[in-house]
């Protein structure tokens, strides 16, 4: 079997180790070919194969094509001619200081120039050398043209790898956000008057910074970020994954000891999900999450592997501001296409930053009303989700929070009652909507469950209704019914006349029945027990 890429970004490692690829390469080939598509946009989430695509990008600009034997665009034809190519990564900007940010900045565009054969001058800004690097280097390239029309092409290719890291990584600070925007707006401004010389500019990030310059100084830029025909460019279809993997899926399988469609149908579950155009249904797994499952094969099955990678600065920062307990996550409707605008800086929202950074993908479109429902793509990033929320929601109180899972997964009911009400007591102001209801409440306990690890179902519909929230593990099923204004007692009434617990009695686990009631007023968990479904149906 061919080795399984965890870690190297850059397209020439990989195809020189011989590690499986995925071939993009008919993407490339499609959107670099088109005219139309001279100056392009494409947003993805973090550690979705933007960084790779850029690299290819560079290398199929330079003219190697040792490095695409066997890839659909050999296949396809190319005219393989050489480009200067202009390579930015400004992730590696450093956004500690202004000062910082004007030295790694000014260091990062200076190499990018140097490394595509531009004589830097240090007497002049970066924006300045930027413009006349595109000059020089198409001039340059004109002349290397009429001298080999067959091997040299003529204009400057542009790649910008994460766009938008810098602005990301300074949301804590809205100020020094905006005067890091304004910095980078003066050297992509330098591109507007010079599309003539540029044969090919492709641009990417996780958000789409709406008033950086590049958006309204380059006229002709595009936007191919819901693109129907590039909606499966970044991510694996299922057809991918097994042209690719099977090998590697079928052994992981064997390992788990599970059928392999019980392991693909699993699998599915945990990572694919994302889904990139309103206009077409298909979605993909997220690569880097296959990647690290399969190449780990563990017995224990599937994890949240794409935490593990490190979260969005710009989502991170965002939530020290921001509190997310009125989001229902999981199904959002009638969301409009302007509610994932991230262009005002001091007025972000949850929702288009959860959306931008792949915490919310699509669900549906409704082409009549241009509404789209949205929600989490996966069972992995809803995990994920649910421990943003979770610290979120936990504050000073996340210590207990992390230990939230042992108290209940031991049936130790004081220690987790006592910390239950702590967490509800902490909350700086409880639930958010004036009208409090019991699904205000569920979010909060929903969100901390599933941040343990505990498989959770919020509004779990059965014949005769809904549990408001059924947790499973292998240590027992927990079935909760929370109410307001109301005594505890009833809470254990209705579960017993709707028989929440029936449809789990053949499952073998113990299953625990736990009533929770809040004060509207106060806001506060002033009741709670628990009882084993055996004392009460003994």
């Amino acid at each position: 079997m061919k080795k399984i890429n965890t870690c190297s970004s850059d397209f020439s490692d990989l195809r020189k180790e011989n590690v499986i690829y995925v071939d993009k390469t008919a993407y490339m080939r499609r959107l670099a070919s088109d005219e139309e598509n001279k100056v392009v946009f494409m947003s993805r989430p973090r550690r979705f194969g933007k960084s790779l695509t850029v690299s290819a990008f560079k290398a199929l600009f330079q003219g190697r094509r040792e490095l695409f034997r066997g890839l659909d665009i050999e296949r396809l034809g190319w005219n393989w001619q050489t480009h200067p190519v202009i390579h930015f990564r400004f992730s590696e900007a450093s956004t500690d200081s202004i000062e910082r940010f004007d030295s790694t900045f000014s260091d990062i565009v200076k190499n990018s120039l140097a490394a595509a054969g531009y004589e830097y001058d240090d007497k002049k800004d970066y924006s300045l050398n930027f413009a006349n690097a595109i000059e020089a280097l198409h001039a340059k390239s004109v002349k290397d043209h009429e001298a080999d029309p067959e091997g040299k092409g003529e204009g400057v290719v542009i790649l910008i790898d994460e766009y938008d890291a810098p602005v990301g990584h300074a949301l804590d600070d809205i100020p020094k956000a905006e005067a890091i925007r304004a910095r980078m707006s003066s050297l992509y401004a330098q591109m507007k008057d010079r599309t003539g010389c540029i044969r090919f500019l492709f641009m990417t990030g996780i958000s789409k910074f709406t008033k950086l310059s590049v958006f309204s100084a380059l006229s002709n830029i595009r936007d191919m970020s819901q693109e129907e025909q590039y909606a499966t460019m970044f991510g694996y279809t299922e057809e991918e994954l097994t042209a690719n993997f099977e090998e590697h899926l079928r052994e992981h399988a064997a390992i788990m000891g599970k059928s392999y469609e019980d392991y693909r149908a699993e699998m599915k579950r945990w990572y694919n999900g994302f889904r990139f155009s309103p206009d077409v249904e298909t979605t993909v797994y997220n690569p880097i999450s296959v990647a690290y499952t399969l190449a780990a094969k563990s017995k224990s099955g599937f994890k949240a592997t794409w935490a593990t990678t490190g979260r969005p600065s710009m989502l991170m920062n965002y939530l020290k501001r921001e509190d997310l307990l009125s989001i229902d996550y999981e199904k959002m409707s009638g969301v409009p296409a302007a509610a994932f605008d991230v262009a005002d800086l001091r007025n972000l929202t949850a929702t288009a930053l959860l959306f931008q950074s792949g915490y919310l993908t699509v669900k549906d479109y409704d082409a009549d009303s241009e509404d789209y429902t949205i929600g989490v793509p996966d069972e992995e990033v809803r995990r994920d989700l649910a421990t943003l929320i979770a610290g979120v929601a936990a504050g000073e109180t996340d210590v207990w929070a992390a230990n939230l899972g042992k108290t209940l997964l031991h049936a130790n009911w004081p220690k987790f009652f006592v910390g239950l009400k702590s967490l509800y007591a902490h909350l700086p102001y409880g639930p958010k909507e004036d009208d409090v209801q019991e699904f205000s409440y569920e979010r909060i306990l929903y969100a901390l469950l599933a941040s343990q690890g505990v498989e959770v179902v919020s509004e779990d519909r059965q014949s005769n209704g809904r549990a408001d929230i059924v947790a499973k593990h292998k240590k027992g099923i927990y079935v909760f019914e929370l109410k307001v204004d109301e005594p505890v007692d009833k809470a254990f009434k209705q579960i017993c006349e709707k028989k929440y617990a029936e449809p789990y009695l053949a499952d073998g686990r113990p299953i625990w029945l736990i009533g929770l009631s809040f004060d509207s007023q106060t806001r506060y968990l002033v009741d709670c027990a628990a009882k084993e479904f055996g004392e009460i149906h003994g």
